[in-house]
């Protein structure tokens, strides 16, 4: 346990110029606080003591501003730099070493059951403000940029951009970039996927 503590508090402090020390890290950084109480909430979670899990993950919420669901899945070293905002889903999936910054978003795109929250792999960084909905997978050492909207799954090593989000690098090499022709309408979209939904619904 302390060595799980002491790999995140040195996390932080690679990460942030401005840590002057893991005591300070520790008491001072409201990310290291919602990462430490959400392992409790979720110990509670996976013995189906569900309120108790509930009713810690809501106090760090209010105290921290950073809303993690207890059921979700988070690996070693997260770091969420300032925090306020994060909402992390109940089936989402963070792999290891992953940097998170202030009101990103991991969540569903519906209410349907099951995994409906996206996963991280290992090392992605996601940007201030970002969105990532859906239950897809974001790959190994990708970076989201500040807030893009997330709606498909990204490969590994690769650089989104936009809203909604588009692959710009691949392993450092630029992806080629669609021409003013024929750049995909959001709104169109938004109604493909509305208009998908309501056929469901119907043939439920």
């Amino acid at each position: 346990m302390f060595k799980r503590l002491n790999e995140l508090l040195s996390a932080y402090k690679d990460r942030d110029p401005a840590a002057r020390s893991k005591f300070s890290v520790l008491l001072l950084y409201p990310g290291v606080r919602a990462v430490l109480r959400h392992r409790v909430a979720h110990w509670f979670y996976c013995r189906h003591w569900y309120y108790l899990a509930r009713a810690i993950s809501q106090r760090t919420r209010r105290v921290t501003g950073i809303e993690i669901h207890p059921g979700a899945k988070i690996g070693k070293r997260l770091v969420i730099d300032h925090g306020m905002g994060v909402v992390i889903g109940e089936t989402a999936v963070i792999g290891d070493d992953c940097l998170l910054y202030q009101g990103v978003t991991l969540g569903g795109s519906g209410k349907e059951k099951g995994k409906r929250h996206p996963s991280l792999g290992n090392n992605v960084m996601v940007g201030a403000g970002a969105k990532i909905l859906g239950s897809f997978k974001v790959g190994d050492h990708a970076r989201i940029a500040a807030n893009a909207v997330v709606l498909d799954e990204i490969p590994d090593y690769a650089t989104a951009v936009g809203a909604p989000a588009r692959v710009v690098r691949v392993a450092g090499e630029k992806v080629e970039m669609l021409d003013h022709t024929h750049i995909p309408d959001p709104i169109a979209q938004a109604l493909r996927k509305l208009s998908e939904r309501v056929d469901h619904l119907e043939e439920q």
